[in-house]
């Protein structure tokens, strides 16, 4: 990558915004009271107006707290982000066309100038880079392709100078999102479109909430900095690798770091990893005449599938479920295919738990194996499948070791949740796995993970992903408060 110096030096001689003064007049949506909050926003995420005492140290209560909306032009800004497909090539596969994100960076950066928002970086790392460990092995296994990291990069805003960290709040939101088109559109009410909710949704609301609260506060800018991470390499299995993990280390974080994935507006201040393993059979082909003189990888992969299911799941803890995912063998009906694969994907919370994971993997496979045998060993079809089974079945990693976030700050956590108003995800709720555990060991630093919606409920991933345009307001106004309330702290 290239760009300036890491953002916590106090000068930057690659870039200079422009001064407080010169920057575009902008036309803040803000509200002064509960009472000026429309029905529909209220109705949106969470309990976004917590009340504090008229004694509050920030001077941030309810009737000084900034609301936000998605104006037109902000709408227009989600429409175009949404009718470009920016699905990475871990997503897609190979053969299928280049994402756009280069041009969607383009076309957010423009907007972000709008309010006040500089470019100091855009690209992503080189190839040697990324021959580390932590990396995916899906993600090291196209590094030879010279488009793949090119047709992938990553952006860096900031408004005001170069500032300390302790004086800086940091945005991280991914522009790429996972396969499969959807009808992009927007009926008055909601947004539809692949990345409605995740999250080129929050993405947009992000600018508006910082819109917001320059207009409310005369300190952001200039003596308290905000960055704007816009990444790639988010989904696909990459784990943000090429984008979020290469930001963080060259310094571009803050004090206070927010990553945009929808929890409900709640701040969640953990984010699980995962580690994904691959049960690979490599055996001979037979025709479907003669099925039993080759090996049956789709039935033994089918076994084990079933079977780790059954096992992992019955013993993983609640909040580390196992995802029993991907298994292919071949298309045709007229051959017994001797090769295929089965991944399965396992968050966990902790480095602890996650070696657990991988132990009980490992054993539940050699399990899994001998019950084949005994089961499938006496039929004619599948007695050559069953006698080799363990020498043509292996289990490896794609990715395992990736840290998790799990941090506590109580003061962060007084302003999230009594000045700005944004309360905290209880911690008996899971977490989920996203780009914020690259900022896991950041120093000095409080992290979360904070957005519109739910994974689920707005079916991101899905046919018929959407966000409500309360939704994405709600977000807006929780930003606003936010920057508002740690300005006025310091």
């Amino acid at each position: 990558m290239s760009g300036d110096p890491a953002p916590d030096l106090a000068a930057d001689s690659s870039v200079r915004p422009a001064p407080a003064g010169d920057r575009p007049e902008v036309q803040a949506d803000v509200r002064v009271g509960p009472g000026d909050r429309p029905a529909a926003d209220r109705r949106s995420d969470g309990p976004a107006d917590a009340r504090v005492g008229p004694g509050d140290r920030t001077g941030l209560n309810t009737r000084t707290r900034p609301q936000a909306r998605l104006g037109p032009d902000d709408r227009e800004l989600l429409l175009d982000l949404l009718r470009l497909p920016t699905a990475g090539p871990l997503e897609t596969g190979p053969g299928a066309p280049l994402p756009l994100l280069p041009e969607a960076l383009t076309v957010y950066a423009r907007a972000a100038a709008d309010i006040g928002l500089s470019e100091v970086l855009r690209g992503a790392p080189t190839p040697e880079e990324l021959d580390r460990p932590g990396t995916p092995l899906t993600v090291r296994r196209r590094l030879g392709d010279r488009d793949f990291l090119a047709s992938q990069p990553s952006l860096v805003l900031r408004l005001g100078p170069p500032l300390p960290r302790c004086a800086t709040v940091m945005f991280n939101v991914h522009l790429d999102t996972v396969a499969g088109l959807e009808p992009v559109g927007f009926d008055g009410r909601r947004f539809t479109g692949r990345g409605a909710i995740d999250a080129k949704g929050p993405a947009v609301a992000l600018l508006a909430g910082i819109r917001a609260a320059v207009a409310a506060e005369p300190r952001l800018g200039e003596s308290v900095g905000v960055l704007v991470q816009a990444v790639s390499g988010e989904e696909g299995g990459a784990m943000g690798v090429f984008g979020t993990r290469p930001l963080v280390e060259a310094g571009y974080a803050g004090a206070l770091n927010v990553f945009c994935e929808p929890t409900g507006l709640r701040f969640l201040p953990r984010s699980t990893a995962a580690a994904t393993a691959r049960l690979r059979v490599r055996g001979e082909d037979a025709i479907d005449d003669c099925p039993g003189e080759g090996h049956n990888a789709t039935v033994l992969l089918g076994f084990l599938a079933q079977y780790l299911a059954r096992e992992l799941g019955g013993t993983a803890a609640p909040r580390d479920p196992v995802c029993v995912a991907g298994l292919s063998t071949g298309p045709l009906h007229n051959r017994v295919y001797g090769t295929g694969d089965l991944l399965l994907n396992l968050p966990y919370r902790d480095a602890g738990s996650g070696r657990r994971a991988e132990a009980a993997v490992a054993a539940a496979v050699d399990a899994g194996l001998t019950a084949f045998r005994r089961e499938f060993g006496g039929l004619p079809e599948f007695a050559r499948t069953a006698a080799d089974c363990a020498l043509i079945t292996r289990l490896d990693w794609l990715k395992r070791g990736l840290p998790v976030l799990d941090n506590r700050h109580p003061e962060f956590e007084e302003l999230l949740s009594r000045d700005a108003g944004i309360p905290q995800v209880p911690d008996d709720e899971p977490a989920f796995t996203c780009d914020a555990i690259w900022a896991a060991g950041l120093s000095d630093a409080f992290t979360v993970v904070l957005g519109p919606g739910d994974l689920g409920a707005n079916r991101a991933h899905a046919e018929g992903e959407f966000a409500d345009l309360a939704q994405l307001d709600g977000f807006a106004s929780a930003v606003a408060r936010l920057l508002v309330a740690f300005a006025r702290r310091r």
